[in-house]
């Protein structure tokens, strides 16, 4: 499947520190290929996140409120808040709220923090929709993970036996093969609307994607059809409640 350049430039922006904008220009041969070296500061994954906001902020027609920094945060069900990574809004009501999360180095400690998050952000934010505290739409969530591909990563985990059976999908996996487990049983379970997990070397802008329904073509398929889904409600729907 052929990669899309504006995702594999999201990618090698992860790595590199850059804005989304400067490494396209990059890899059109119009700036400086210097690195400002930087997974640091946690701006690393803004490249990827302005990606997904290009999608909503070029839909034709509709006017979103589309909030990257500032005012992210959402009232949970079990806690009182969460902040976002990325909000969009229309109409004053809440459309998508998305999650972005990467993972390099101590994977086995990490896999299970970013699992926790993963169900738990879920979890929360159903029952505060279903409380009433996010307006009349059902939110559309998501969830972006990057994982660094590397032989500890790819490779088979030897873990040690449960105190009872576990379930035999987790046999012989990866880091990369439980993520996948993980997210697609999200969406089966419409804990998340869409989902991406993509491996990609360090420095790297070309990744692996272990699952088409968990791919970014299929991920920007879902953002598009959120967007016709907001475009066909009339205005009244987000005014009800």
């Amino acid at each position: 499947m052929p990669i899309d350049l504006t995702w594999d430039a999201a990618v090698r922006a992860y790595w590199t520190g850059r804005d989304l904008q400067a490494q396209r220009q990059i890899e059109a041969g119009r700036a400086d290929a210097g690195t400002r070296g930087a997974v640091t500061g946690g701006k690393h994954l803004d490249p990827m996140r302005d990606a997904v906001a290009e999608l909503f902020r070029n839909a034709e027609g509709i006017d979103f409120d589309i909030r990257t920094s500032g005012k992210l945060t959402l009232p949970g069900y079990y806690r009182r808040t969460k902040d976002w990574d990325l909000i969009v809004l229309y109409r004053g009501v809440l459309v998508a709220a998305i999650e972005f999360k990467s993972q390099s180095g101590s994977f086995g400690n990490n896999f299970n923090n970013r699992t926790e998050e993963a169900i738990g952000n879920a979890a929360d934010i159903w029952r505060a929709y279903q409380e009433g505290y996010l307006g009349p739409i059902r939110p559309w969530l998501a969830f972006v993970m990057i994982l660094e591909k590397t032989p500890v990563s790819t490779a088979i985990q030897r873990t040690a036996p449960a105190l009872f059976p576990t379930d035999s999908i987790f046999n012989d996996t990866s880091y990369l093969d439980r993520y996948r487990i993980l997210l697609r049983r999200l969406l089966h379970e419409q804990q998340y609307d869409a989902a991406v997990v993509a491996a990609t070397e360090q420095g790297q802008g070309i990744y692996d994607e272990p699952d088409f329904e968990l791919s970014f073509a299929n991920f920007g398929a879902a953002i598009k059809g959120r967007i016709e889904y907001i475009r066909a409600l009339p205005d009244s729907a987000f005014d009800a409640g």
